[in-house]
Parts: C-alpha cells; sequence; structure tokens
C-alpha cells in the first residue's frame, strides 16, 4: 500500500490555485501459453508522483518516475511553475475552477499479490484440459492476467484519497476451420473486479464454461454467411455495452463535444427511442457494484452517476471541473488517468443501457426473418457517432426461432439514428470489463446493458 507522502506537502500548495497532488503505483501481472508454450511471462511494477496546478484556464504539470517526499515537492514546485508561465504567456483570462464538495475516501482493502507461479499454474491446467479434451482444434491460447491502480490524491479543494482499482481475468482463444478450410476463431473473457486468487480458486471451476464456448465454436463451424442489408436483430448485452461506449459514450465525452462531435448539436433532443435510458455509472448499478467502481476522480471529485439519455433525450455530457463548467453542468468524477506521467483526461467509468420490461424469449420470438447477434471482436466509431462493429458469435433468427450460426460479420450505422430504432429492451443487464479503453491512454471500464431489438446495417458474405 502506498505509504501518504503528500499531505505534508499541502503546506506549499499555491493559495490561489487548483492543486492536485497524486502519488500512484501501477501494476500488471500475466502469462500466455499458445498451444502449451510459455510465450509470455511478465511482472510490472511503475510507481512516481505527480502534479498539476490550473490558473487562469491553463494547467501545470509535472511528474516524476520516484515516490517520495524530496518528488512530490519537487513536481509540486514545477507545476507550480508551469501554471504561472502558461498563464502569463497564454492568459485565456478564465475564472477559477468551481470548487467541490471535500472529504476523504480511504482505500477499502489492500492489494493482493500473487507469485507468477500461481499465473502459469493454472493457465498450465486449463491450457492441459483443452488439449486432452479437444484435441482436434487448430490452435489453443490461454493468458492470466491481473491489473491494478493504486492512487493516493491530495487536492486543494476537493476529496482527499486513497483508492485502488484492481481486476483478473484468463482469456481462453479457440481455433479451427469451418468445413470449407476456412479459419474461425472465438475467444472468452473469465473473471473481474479482485485479485487473482479471489476471482480464480480452481481451474475447474472454469472447465464447464470452456465446454460452452467449444460447443459455440462448432456451432460455428457449421456455420452460414448473414444476408447483407438493413436487417431486424437482437443485439445481446456485450453488443449493447460496445454501442454504448463506442458510438454514444466518446461521442459525449465533453472535449469531444467542444471538438465538434455529433452530441454537440443534440442536446435536449431526440437522439433514441423513448424506452431507451443510458447511464455513465460510478460505482453502483441496478443494486450492485459495477464491474470497475469508480468513487472519487483524479481531481478530487466525489463520483456520482452521469445520466446521458433519459428517454430517448440526450441530457447530459460527461465532464471534468473546466467543461463542466464551461457547460453549466455538475462534474460527476469523469477525469481520470492512466499512469502517474498522464494527466486526467475525461473517460467513461461503467456506461451501459438500462434494462427494460421485455423478456428475451419473447424478443426472439418476435422476429421473423433477422439475427441474433452476441459478440463482438472488435469494432470503430467517430464523433459523427458512425460505428462498424465485427460480429464474431451470432445465430440467424427464423419464424421466431434461434437458427444456424453465423461466420464473423459486421454491423454498421449511425448510433444516433439506429437507437431510434429501438422498440424491445429485455430486463437484465450483463457487464464486460476485460479490455481497455484507447482514448489517447489506455483505461480499464465497464460497459454492458440488456438485449435490444432495434434495425441495423449487416454485412454479407
Amino acid at each position: 500500500m502506498l505509504k501518504d507522502i503528500l499531505t505534508p506537502k499541502k503546506v506549499i500548495f499555491a493559495p490561489t490555485s487548483h492543486t492536485e497532488l497524486r502519488g500512484q503505483n501501477s501494476r500488471s501481472r500475466g502469462v500466455t501459453l499458445v498451444c502449451g508454450n510459455l510465450t509470455g511471462n511478465s511482472r510490472q511494477d511503475i510507481s512516481g508522483v505527480s502534479a498539476r496546478v490550473y490558473k487562469n484556464g491553463t494547467y501545470g504539470f509535472s511528474s516524476m518516475a520516484e515516490y517520495s517526499p524530496e518528488a512530490a515537492e519537487a513536481v509540486l514546485r514545477a507545476a507550480t511553475e508551469n501554471a504561472d508561465f502558461m498563464s502569463l504567456h497564454i492568459n485565456k483570462g478564465k475564472p477559477s475552477l468551481p470548487i467541490v464538495t471535500g472529504g476523504n475516501r480511504i482505500l477499502e482493502t489492500d492489494i493482493k499479490d500473487a507469485d507468477q507461479k500461481v499465473y502459469i499454474d493454472f493457465a498450465r491446467e486449463i491450457d492441459n484440459y483443452i488439449a486432452k479434451k479437444y484435441p482436434n482444434l487448430k490452435s489453443r491460447t490461454v493468458a492470466a492476467r491481473e491489473d491494478s491502480m493504486e492512487k493516493l490524491l491530495r487536492i486543494s479543494d476537493g476529496c482527499d484519497a486513497h483508492t485502488c482499482l484492481q481486476r483478473s481475468y484468463v482469456y481462453v482463444f479457440l481455433n479451427s476451420e469451418t468445413t470449407s478450410g476456412a479459419p474461425i476463431e472465438l475467444f472468452e473473457a473469465y473473471g473481474g473486479k479482485g485479485a487473482f486468487e479471489d476471482n480464480f480458486k480452481d481451474p475447474q471451476e472454469l472447465f464447464p464454461k470452456i465446454d460452452i464456448l467449444y460447443e459455440k465454436l462448432m456451432q460455428k463451424r457449421e456455420g452460414v454467411y448473414a444476408d447483407a442489408g438493413e436487417k431486424t436483430v437482437i443485439l445481446g448485452s456485450m453488443m449493447t455495452g460496445m454501442l454504448a461506449h463506442e458510438a454514444v459514450g466518446h461521442t459525449v465525452e465533453a472535449d469531444l463535444v467542444l471538438g465538434g462531435s455529433v452530441a454537440a448539436h443534440n442536446l435536449g433532443k431526440p437522439v433514441a427511442s423513448e424506452i431507451v435510458n443510458l447511464t455513465d455509472f460510478a460505482h453502483t448499478a441496478f443494486g450492485n457494484k459495477t464491474p470497475l467502481p469508480v468513487y472519487v476522480d483524479d481531481e478530487g471529485v466525489i463520483a456520482s452517476d452521469a445520466k446521458i439519455i433519459e428517454n430517448g433525450i440526450l441530457v447530459g455530457y460527461l465532464n471534468n471541473r473546466e467543461s463542466a463548467q464551461h457547460f453549466g453542468m455538475q462534474p460527476c468524477g469523469n477525469a481520470r488517468a492512466w499512469a502517474f506521467s498522464d494527466e486526467p483526461l475525461i473517460r467513461m467509468r461503467n456506461t451501459a443501457i438500462l434494462p427494460g420490461t421485455d423478456k428475451l424469449e419473447d424478443m426472439i420470438a418476435s422476429v421473423e426473418d433477422g439475427y441474433y447477434l452476441l459478440d463482438s471482436n472488435n469494432g470503430q466509431a467517430d464523433t459523427t457517432g458512425e460505428f462498424m462493429f465485427g460480429v464474431c458469435m451470432g445465430y440467424e433468427i427464423k419464424n421466431g426461432k434461434l437458427g444456424r450460426a453465423l461466420l464473423d460479420t459486421t454491423i454498421s450505422g449511425v448510433a444516433f439514428n439506429m437507437l431510434k430504432t429501438v422498440d424491445m429492451i429485455s430486463d437484465k443487464a450483463d457487464w464486460y470489463s476485460s479490455g481497455f479503453c484507447g482514448k489517447k491512454q489506455p483505461m480499464p471500464v465497464g460497459m454492458g446493458g440488456p438485449a435490444i431489438r432495434c434495425k441495423v446495417m449487416i454485412g454479407g458474405r
């Protein structure tokens, strides 16, 4: 756990400027087995301290790859000097940042660490199971991962905090080929928030889940291509999460709004059907903890939920303190930094469409000729809301019943147009948090939601 060497330095904060002093330890652990061969074996710990000072609309920032009282004082003085210099030469004449509620948020649990042998042994047992039970696979990959960010934050005004975000996952990739000889692949990520040894006590607990993954791969082996064109589809919760994060969430990040995203001209306007609600959750959703809870952001703002779409209307943006002041909104704790040497950016946390009232089985039964799209292996979107997502697992729907599996395809559209076609939303939501958002800095995020019925363009052969 990071020792508090920062609090004594608050006495030298610039009295008339907003100041942030942050110590951080970022840690990653990982092993990778490809067809039984250990191809990756890494442990990384990165610690340091940074300071950021706001003055007249400009920031001064400094960081040092050392966590010590001397380093804390050095970056604090350098950031203050940088802010004075920037203010003198690029004085934007902006007012002081709005003061937010203070307090103190303390780390709830210690960070747990495991020997590298724990990851290797676990991955090897998973790999041995796959190799023995499914010898006809073309290849297989098993990866065990854990990463964490521990932060100690001291703020001139706002919430002092000591927080930790820790997660661990096992990734399984299975490769085969279709009856015509074309390569196919499916993967699944198992795990979530917490230390590796908390999430993975016995490799055998994953065996039934791997069996399901293999069964899907064999269905895909006999799969067919989708018919290209606009189709009625049901997006599973993973696909809904991709849509919420990539095609909507990024367009409402206030820095991108100021850069001209599609959301800049749609605040207060309908951007989805009336049954669609979308929120960036801080730490609690649907009565449970989110997969990656955020309690305080890196500007010292106590995190709260940020509503984005309410009853089909775009009602808000994701902000830091400065953009919230510009738009006359309340900051909800969306300023997050990846490494100690990074400045906080406006980032999502746990972004999801809210559940509706429909049953998934009724949604499938309502489709005469369409598709049930479950998983994606890639995706992209731009600030116009235009998106294209790869679909690596899905099924035909014929006369209200699931049919054959699909071979890889794509879906595309413009989010604020496509969301207006949503006419059914399932009553159950699922979360996904095994990847990183790549906006300038990587960042662990959660995304998810219920299944939704809508119309979308789908690719063919």
